[in-house]
């Protein structure tokens, strides 16, 4: 229970959830500090703590959430249990209530400074269909592929908080005809991912096991990591991913702590083959997540994509990313990769959803699409489950494609 006044189009957003993000209410967004979403309000941390925790006010009115997250579990689970107990106990009301702020009068901000970004490729059904239409004639999946986790390194300074426009790169491709030719991406595509964030650092040289996730690991939130599909098939042998993705990855603004994932916690797909001894889970406690995503193009819902499926966790991903003694830092980002299910109505990009082109999205107005176009808007949404029913929201990742700039 709490004291705050909570309506039925709260829901996702009660004390199961209590998602952390960074805010501004001047227009030059020069007063930004970290807030908490509550309901229909954001919890002002900072102007709170000020009074009713002294020693964390100042990392509370920082302009990032570098310094909480770093401060690692035992602080994260702390201000949940304070944060819980102050909008619940009557007799904080009169302290917490002037600090509340409504959530449609403040500006979100990227609430942490990117450290490294890498992006994974971690769901069966994705792979297999771009390995059908990249590699016709052959073995879908590539050997290695259900014996590890298949990631590559993305560009931390190309990340965006949601809403910020996404221009159409320029770059290399290859036409029908064979002639090799420069400028904008004619097939700009979407992915919806699951990105997880670092808070406390590792050691280098120390790898992390799948049991130590929950320290390192600080909350999740949203990712569309846009693809520029022609530059890609052009570039990405024999080295993979490059310029065709790495001109814009978008973020939602609120991340949701892992604590609040607790009850979405569910088993991964069997593994075949049995994973390396690092990498085998079936000791360490299940670290798939039932989180059900939607994604809209110009307002139409066009997929639904189930993250329950996808054939790799978190917590291996990040065990495989340090096995070799890679160091963790405040503020890595590492993304599940396009998520997929088995029907044609829950993939998670349009290369998928239009077969490369081949079968067009049909929208409302009567317009098609088989990739995106200038104008275009993308938003994605989650949610997963919470106790009592309840569920835990992940607010939203959104963009707008806008015209290319010349070269």
């Amino acid at each position: 229970m709490t004291w705050l006044d909570l309506r039925p189009d709260d829901a996702g957003w009660g004390l199961d959830n209590l998602p952390y993000g960074v805010f501004s209410t001047r227009p030059d967004g020069l007063d930004r500090r970290v807030g908490v979403a509550v309901g229909r309000h954001v919890l002002d941390l900072a102007a709170v703590a000020e009074e009713l925790w002294p020693a964390m006010a100042g990392t509370f009115a920082e302009s990032t959430l570098d310094r909480f997250m770093a401060g690692g579990r035992a602080v994260w689970d702390e201000t949940r249990e304070r944060v819980t107990g102050w909008l619940t106990d009557g007799a904080h009301e009169r302290a917490v209530r002037p600090h509340l702020v409504g959530r449609d009068e403040v500006r979100l901000h990227l609430p942490f400074t990117v450290a490294d970004y890498v992006d994974f490729y971690a769901s069966e059904h994705h792979a297999t269909n771009l390995g059908r239409m990249f590699r016709p004639g052959q073995e879908p999946l590539t050997p290695n592929w259900r014996h590890l986790p298949i990631g590559y390194h993305g560009r931390a300074g190309t990340v965006v908080v949601s809403g910020t426009p996404v221009v159409r790169p320029h770059g290399q491709r290859r036409t029908p005809d064979g002639d090799i030719v420069f400028g904008p991406s004619t097939r700009l595509d979407i992915e919806a991912e699951l990105g997880f964030v670092v808070g406390a650092p590792s050691v280098s040289g120390t790898p992390v096991p799948m049991e130590e996730f929950a320290e390192h690991v600080f909350g999740a939130c949203l990712v569309n990591d846009w693809s520029a599909r022609d530059i890609q098939s052009w570039e990405y042998v024999p080295l993979g991913p490059f310029l065709g993705k790495s001109f814009a990855t978008s973020v939602s603004p609120w991340l949701v702590p892992l604590a609040a994932l607790e009850h979405a916690r569910v088993e991964p797909p069997a593994r075949d083959p049995k994973p390396l001894p690092y990498l085998d889970d079936a000791d360490t406690g299940p670290w798939g997540f039932d989180i059900r995503l939607e994604v809209r193009l110009n307002g139409h819902v066009v997929s639904r994509p189930p993250f329950a499926g996808m054939y790799w966790t978190a917590a291996q991903q990040l065990a495989h990313m340090t096995v070799n003694g890679a160091g963790l830092r405040t503020g890595d980002l590492f993304a599940s990769g396009t998520i997929s299910g088995p029907g044609s109505d829950e993939r998670g990009s349009l290369i998928e959803l239009s077969w490369s082109g081949e079968t067009p999205i049909e929208l409302p107005d009567g317009s098609r699409r088989t990739f995106l176009e200038d104008g275009d808007e993308v938003v994605i949404t989650a949610t997963a489950p919470a106790s009592g029913g309840c569920v835990v929201a992940f607010g939203e990742v959104r963009g707008t494609v806008m015209p290319p700039q010349s070269n």
